[in-house]
């Protein structure tokens, strides 16, 4: 996820675009730039492009907007047609390299872009045979090189008709923006699966990734869909489809505030994280799950290796520390090799025994984990090989490891996690998958079965989300009690753990998470009229069991609150509430079981008048012991 602003109009850009990237920082900070169209003196004088040379001048720096800022101070750079970016790294680590916008071999075309594209290797490479050369470690620049390959060789340097050519042939997901010094009175942009906006003023027209970024210059938008592409000039917007056929779509008008804007109309950011899970998880999957095929090359192990493994351990902290424990559930199960499970902060202290044939899986959303990445030194001076998990390109974490998955949720500003968690869980099943097909554990039938449901969970998780007013409304009834159990089995015992934590996090409120078994010794000891027991009995091998564990709080008072499979009509007679959960296999009903719980604590916390973006004593990236 990055931020995308580009201008073509009668005023100058630079602030325009820079102001416009400041706004969309929530959803990129570690590299940032423009791309201004600079004309000759001649044209400048008489206001008009016609005949005029044109050049396209960029300039950009690693790290926070504030730092290509101050690279741009004093230098003269303006015109009034400009696109600008601002980056949450997923290919290539933040550096000015890598840093958009990318340019073709001439700089004659210039592109930003927002997304993955998934085959961009095979397209370098067919580039790279004809003599294209590439600057950076990114997928991004492909696509200039391809639309000056077009440009030249196949539409008669028609960029339009190039974007609609390269949208047939890229695979993932974009939102792509590209100027060129030829075709000096447009801007064309395109969209597969990732936001684009075009935004209408008098004195120009836009592209954003998202309205904050021209809110303060116009409140009319147009939304681009899937496949379309648009031209864009100093007075019109033309909108065509993947055939070029026209399209005609009226602009709507916003009257969101600013901060109402940066959330796209959410309350907090935390609810909008919420939301966006179906697109982390996707994100996620895309350019490792395609079809039925598993594609992990990160993980930088051979099948020799795989299967010399004795043993995993997956260290973590926090939120982290559940997405371990449902990994080693998954890979014990489907790859059939031990794992262990350690608190990042406690690793160290207790002399691990690794060898050289212990796979060490260290996770943390941010990669700056202070205790996670004490327990990696430990690691690998004992001669464990590190894979490291974690949603930030470039973290700590990412460079002292010997191979590095990154989630793909974009960037999470909630203190607490949401989305990156279940981003995790996702890298967990396809870890566990292609360990398990690498050591011959699975048989191709339950294979596919597995990949057909980790392809649509995605649409699951949406269908939860949809639902979301009726955990309003539990949640409404129940905010004022003082004592919460989350209670689970198996693969929902670390969902358990997980919402407990997260409503602890945002309301204050004592809760714990326990394994259902272990009720009675102790736990049950808690529950009266003043408890809601909050159970995750889904229809799993384990469904009975957790019902009888139920019924023994129930029959002490306590509230119940209990996510159950769909149709399930037999858990209603003991449970006060019900909220239904898509079916699916068993090993998956935690990725699902998770969002419900999460919505939970934020409601519960919003009775309370709590922030939940910032909660109190609570940091994002816990970087001191």
């Amino acid at each position: 996820m990055c931020g995308i602003v580009a201008y073509i109009g009668n005023r100058q850009c630079r602030k325009i675009l820079l102001d416009g990237l400041k706004r969309l920082e929530y959803r990129g900070y570690d590299s940032a730039g423009i791309g201004i169209l600079v004309h000759d003196n001649a044209m400048q004088t008489s206001g008009s492009n016609n005949g005029s040379k044109a050049a396209i001048s960029i300039v950009k720096e690693a790290g926070k907007i504030s730092e290509l800022e101050a690279k741009l101070d004093g230098n003269g750079l303006d015109g009034t047609t400009g696109i600008g970016h601002t980056r949450w790294a997923t290919h290539g680590v933040p550096n000015q390299a890598n840093s958009h916008p990318h340019t073709d071999c001439s700089g004659e075309i210039a592109v930003v872009h927002n997304g993955i594209i998934e085959n961009y290797a095979e397209i370098k490479e067919d580039l790279s045979a004809k003599g294209h050369i590439f600057l950076s470690e990114t997928d991004t620049e492909v696509l200039p090189h391809l639309l000056e390959d077009y440009m030249k060789n196949e539409t008669g340097g028609d960029l339009l008709i190039a974007m609609q050519k390269l949208l047939r042939k890229i695979r993932g997901s974009g939102a792509i923006v590209v100027m060129s010094a030829s075709s000096q009175d447009e801007l064309i942009a395109g969209r597969i699966a990732s936001p684009l906006i075009v935004g209408i003023s008098k004195e120009g027209n836009f592209f954003a990734s998202d309205m904050p970024a021209v809110l303060e210059h116009t409140h009319n938008f147009i939304v681009i869909n899937d496949f379309e592409t648009v031209r864009i000039t100093k007075d019109s917007v033309e909108i065509y489809d993947i055939d070029g056929n026209t399209l005609h779509r009226e602009p709507f008008k916003v009257n969101w505030s600013m901060e109402s804007a940066e959330k796209s109309g959410y309350e907090d950011f935390m609810l909008k994280e919420m939301f966006e899970q179906p697109y982390g998880i996707r994100e996620t999957m895309r350019g490792r799950l395609s079809g039925s095929e598993l594609n992990f090359d990160e993980i930088n192990l051979s099948d020799t290796q795989i299967k010399k493994l004795k043993k995993i351990q997956i260290i973590a902290c926090g939120t982290s520390y559940h997405a371990a424990l449902t990994g080693k559930l998954i890979i014990e199960k489907w790859a059939k090799i031990p794992v262990e499970v350690d608190i990042g902060s406690e690793y160290r202290y207790r002399d691990p025994i690794i060898d050289e044939n212990v796979l060490f899986i260290a996770i943390t959303q941010s990669g700056e984990t202070i205790d996670t990445l004490a327990a990696i030194k430990e690691a690998r001076l004992k001669g464990a090989k590190v894979l490291a998990i974690t949603n930030i390109v470039g973290s700590t974490a990412a460079r002292e490891s010997d191979s590095v998955v990154y989630t793909h949720a974009g960037p999470e500003i909630g203190v607490c996690a949401t989305k990156t968690f279940t981003a995790q869980l996702m890298v967990m099943y396809l870890i566990g998958l292609y360990l398990a097909r690498a050591r011959g554990a699975m048989d191709n039938s339950m294979f596919s079965k597995i990949l057909n449901e980790l392809d649509i969970i995605p649409n699951k998780v949406q269908k939860i989300l949809n639902n979301a007013p009726k955990i309003k409304r539990i949640a409404d009834e129940t905010y004022r009690y003082t004592c919460f159990l989350f209670l689970g089995r198996i693969f929902g015992f670390p969902m358990a753990l997980e919402g407990a934590l997260k409503l602890k996090e945002i309301s204050y409120i004592h809760a714990e998470g326990y394994a259902a078994g272990e009720m009675k010794h102790g736990p049950i000891a808690l529950t009266d009229t003043k408890t809601v027991v909050v159970g995750v009995i889904p229809r799993d091998h384990v469904y009975e069991k957790m019902l009888s564990n139920l019924q023994e709080v129930k029959a002490r008072h306590a509230r119940l609150f209990a996510l159950v499979t769909e149709g399930d009509s037999n858990t209603g007679k003991y449970a006060d509430y019900i909220f239904e959960l898509p079916n699916t296999i068993e090993e998956l009903y935690g990725i699902l079981a998770v969002v419900p719980l999460q919505l939970y604590a934020y409601y519960i916390a919003k009775n309370h008048g709590r922030n939940v973006d910032q909660p109190r004593n609570l940091a994002k990236s816990v970087t001191v012991e």
